[in-house]
């Protein structure tokens, strides 16, 4: 009996070590890159680093990502000058874009617009607004020399805040055990595809049997109305004590947003008190080719062109009034 578990604790670890190799060999588990928080308190990802995104059992999106000196996510380095003509684009996971190989970003897309300018992309997964606020404040000095800022805002989960606060969640993922257990590509890939699911959801399942959750009331059409309206004046004002704690340049500086899930009173508020503003939704509505990815909501190709175009247009405009 004890040869028989010898063998089968040896066989095992083989099966394992040879999945691991497969794994590596085949690229299927992705290299996520560390993150750090800087000294003006900005979450970012540690600068010069190097890998390939994978999402799907069958690398159904394989990626490139290159991490600058300045932790984002592009081919470019952040130099800005009086000299040059750049434009930031500045939001979460969208615009970071590791759904796509850094070389053929969004900003490499608007670049190709223009014969004459530079795109910066910080991009980081989560940014909300605020996270994206603090990060031009403490970088002030750059950013003003940037001639165009787009800030990319989604009006039902970027407004949720009115003030910047590190979030310890994400930089938890940088303990010493997660980093420990990244190593293992197999464990990262098994992770990704959901093989580790179900013995977590049986964690769940047995926590809530020892402390049951109380049954939800039903709530009527007209408090549902009702909560809406709550949400939508509770973001209105986030964004109001947001800009009025760290300005907004609004010669400078344009929203980036999709009018089909923004609330008609932000957007009536944005054009009594006129900030600029692109809505991409007329160019994704009219497209006949998908503009997402199939396993998840991230821009496609080419969600990423007309998101491009779009912007790309916007800034012709400004452009051509100066």
């Amino acid at each position: 009996m004890k040869r028989l578990f010898l063998k089968s604790g040896l066989y095992i670890f083989l099966i394992l070590i040879s999945l691991e190799i497969l794994v590596r060999i085949f690229h299927l588990g992705k290299d996520t890159p560390t993150r750090f928080l800087d000294e003006h308190e900005v979450e970012k990802w540690l600068p010069n680093q190097n890998g390939f995104s994978v999402t799907g059992n069958r690398r159904q999106n394989f990626s490139e990502y290159h991490i600058n000196s300045s932790g984002y996510n592009s081919y470019r380095e952040f130099k800005p000058t009086k000299d040059k003509i750049e434009i930031a684009l500045v939001g979460d996971s969208f615009i970071e874009g590791f759904h796509q190989d850094y070389y053929n970003s969004i900003g490499k897309k608007i670049e190709n617009e223009f014969s004459d300018i530079e795109v910066y992309e910080y991009g980081y997964a989560g940014y909300d607004f605020a996270d994206q606020l603090h990060l031009v404040h403490s970088y002030k000095d750059k950013f003003d020399l940037i001639d165009h800022v787009v800030l990319g805002i989604k009006f039902s989960n970027d407004l949720t805040r009115y003030q910047y606060q590190v979030v310890s969640g994400r930089l938890a993922l940088e303990s010493p055990l997660n980093r420990l257990l990244k190593k293992s590509k197999l464990l990262v890939y098994s992770k990704s595809i959901g093989i580790l699911d179900p013995p977590q959801r049986l964690v769940y399942r047995l926590k809530t049997m020892l402390r049951p959750i109380k049954p939800t009331k039903k709530i009527s059409e007209q408090e549902i109305l009702r909560l809406k309206k709550e949400k939508e004046k509770k973001y209105l004002n986030n964004f109001e004590k947001l800009i009025n704690t760290y300005g907004f340049d609004k010669k400078r500086f344009s929203l980036l947003l999709d009018s089909r899930i923004t609330s008609p009173l932000f957007l009536s508020y944005l054009e009594k008190n006129q900030f600029n503003y692109i809505d991409f939704a007329p160019l994704f509505e009219a497209s006949k080719k998908s503009t997402t990815l199939i396993y998840d909501r991230h821009w496609n190709n080419n969600g990423r062109e007309l998101i491009a175009k779009t912007i790309s247009e916007h800034l012709k405009q400004k452009m051509s009034k100066k």
